[in-house]
């Protein structure tokens, strides 16, 4: 990837350049699915994690569990949830423009004092198009956007992931060298400055 392209994935709609990544073990939990789809999110999570060079824990010591993953039907269901209120702020005015919006996923996150991803909120509303999917293909696609702090606009035009010509369901190479990039030790938490691109993108080339 061009270092052009790399700052696109980390540049807002508003023009700012944001990257974070995660500074603590990910202790996932997920909620609403059968035991054999919550096999399949926490499989993909591992996969994920792997690939970035991170680490998982089985409890985070401050929030228990802080990657939160919640499927469901409707959006109205998270005012129903028990305390999310006081994980997700304005969680109310934020369900009902998701509603009004038609939104079928939202991820937010929560930031340690030094920029650092330290906890993940991932929401998913089984709609028409999404129950068409199989479980792995959500499952590895909300990991891959949840792994690093992309923007809001990286994946609008093309998913992170693709299929080979056998069928099989993979993350596509630049993306996957991105997230391994931005998780090497010489490379900051959480960068605010767009020459940071040029130094992802030196590092995919190192690796390469």
């Amino acid at each position: 990837m061009t270092p052009q392209a790399v700052e696109a994935l980390f540049t807002r709609g508003d023009g700012r350049y944001l990257f974070a990544r995660w500074g603590r073990p990910i202790a996932p939990v997920v909620f609403g699915v059968a035991e054999e789809t919550l096999a399949t999110v926490k499989g993909a999570c591992e996969a994920v994690v792997a690939l970035a060079g991170h680490k998982m824990a089985e409890t985070d010591p401050e929030l228990g569990a802080n990657l939160m993953v919640f499927f469901f039907r409707e959006w109205g269901e998270l005012l129903e949830t028990p305390n999310l209120e006081r994980l997700v702020p304005d969680l109310g005015p934020l369900v009902a423009r998701l509603r009004v919006a038609g939104a079928n996923q939202y991820r937010f996150f929560r930031f340690d004092e030094g920029g650092a991803i330290k906890a993940a909120f991932v929401f998913v509303r089984m709609d028409d198009e999404l129950s068409t999917l199989p479980a792995e293909t959500i499952a590895l696609n909300q990991m891959v956007q949840t792994i690093l702090l992309w923007s809001d606009t990286a994946f609008t035009d093309r998913g992170p992931l693709a299929r080979t010509p056998d069928g099989t369901l993979v993350l596509r190479p630049e993306i996957a060298g991105v997230i391994r990039a931005g998780y090497d030790p010489v490379m900051p938490a959480m960068a605010e400055d767009a020459s940071h691109a040029l130094r992802l993108a030196a590092r995919m080339g190192a690796v390469q």
